[in-house]
C-alpha cells in the first residue's frame, strides 16, 4: 500500500502561493483565525495552521474567545474581526458552542474574506460548480491530493462517509465537477461496509476515530482520511484504522501527515487569492 504523504502535495501548492505573491503589492497577507473553546482538535489545526501561514511567507493571528462567551458578545468581537481591513481573510473554527447562533455568522461574515466556505454565497457557488468563490479548506485538499498523486476521479465510483456541510456534502459537489459518481453515507445508510466497500475512493468524514476499517475497504482501493481526532492517549488519529488496511487499499493517507498538512496549504492559498480581491476594491 502506497501512503499518500501530504508534504509534497504541500510544497506544490506553496509554489503557487509563491507566484501569487509575486504579483500583490503591500503587506503580507493576513489570516484571522477565530476560536471559541479549548477544543483539542481546534487548537491543533490552529497551531498548523499558524505554522504553515508563517512557513508561506504570511501573517496570522489567533482570536480566542472563552467557550462561555454570549452569542451578543461573540457576535460583537466577530464583527470587529470581519470590518477590519488589515484582515484579508479568516478562518472560523466550527462547530461553535451552543448558545451562538452559527447560522447568523456564516450570513456575516464577508464572502470575499470567507476562506472556508461557510458563508451562504460561497456554498451556492461550490454546489452551482463556479470557479469563484472558496470551497471548505478540507473538501479542496481532497481534490488536491487526488490530482497531485494522478488518481483520475473522472467515472470512478466515490463514497464520502460523512453529511456534514463541513466536509461531505461540499466535496461530493467537488467530485461531481470531476466527473466521479458519487454516494454520501451516513449513519442510517443501510450496508455500510458494502456501500463503501463497492467504491473505488473512500473519503473518511464521520469524525469517529478509526471507525473505517479493512471491512470497509474494497480491493485496490484509494483511501482518504479527513478525521483529525485524539485517542485515549491524547495522540491524533484519524476516521481510519490505517494499519488494517496494508494488503487491501492501494493507496492511503496517514493521519498525521495527510489530508491534514494540505488543508492548511489551501488555507495560505485562499489567502492570498482573498488579498488580491481585497487590494483590488
Amino acid at each position: 500500500m502506497i501512503t499518500l504523504k501530504g508534504a509534497a502535495v504541500s510544497a506544490k501548492i506553496r509554489e503557487e502561493v509563491t507566484e501569487l505573491l509575486h504579483g500583490l503589492s503591500g503587506a503580507a497577507p493576513k489570516l484571522a483565525i477565530v476560536r471559541v473553546g479549548e477544543r483539542p482538535d481546534d487548537m491543533s489545526y490552529e497551531r498548523g495552521a499558524l505554522k504553515k501561514m508563517e512557513n508561506f511567507g504570511l501573517q496570522a493571528e489567533s482570536f480566542s474567545f472563552p467557550a462561555d462567551i454570549s452569542d451578543e458578545d461573540f457576535q460583537k468581537e466577530f464583527r470587529r474581526i470581519n470590518d477590519n481591513p488589515e484582515i484579508d481573510g479568516i478562518l472560523l473554527l466550527r462547530p461553535l458552542p451552543k448558545q451562538i447562533n452559527e447560522r447568523e455568522i456564516e450570513h456575516m461574515i464577508d464572502p470575499d474574506k470567507d476562506l472556508d466556505g461557510i458563508s451562504p454565497e460561497n456554498i451556492a457557488r461550490v454546489f452551482a460548480g463556479e470557479d469563484e468563490g472558496f470551497a471548505p479548506c478540507t473538501a479542496e485538499a481532497v481534490i488536491e491530493v487526488l490530482k497531485a498523486n494522478d488518481i483520475d476521479m473522472c467515472g470512478k465510483r466515490a463514497a464520502i462517509v460523512g453529511r456534514s456541510m463541513v466536509v461531505g456534502r461540499p466535496l461530493s459537489m467537488l467530485l461531481l465537477k470531476e466527473n466521479a459518481t458519487v454516494t454520501i453515507c451516513h449513519t442510517r445508510t443501510k450496508e455500510l461496509e458494502k456501500t463503501c466497500r463497492d467504491a473505488q475512493i473512500l473519503i473518511a468524514a464521520a469524525g469517529k476515530a478509526k471507525m473505517i476499517d479493512a471491512s470497509f475497504v474494497g480491493a485496490d482501493a484509494v483511501v482518504i482520511d479527513v478525521g483529525i481526532n485524539v485517542d485515549n492517549d491524547g495522540k491524533l488519529c484519524g476516521d481510519v484504522d490505517f494499519d488494517s488496511l496494508d494488503g487491501i487499499a492501494s493507496m492511503a493517507t496517514p493521519v498525521p501527515g495527510g489530508v491534514g498538512t494540505v488543508t492548511t496549504a489551501v488555507l495560505a492559498k485562499h489567502l492570498v487569492m482573498a488579498a488580491q480581491k481585497h487590494r483590488s476594491r
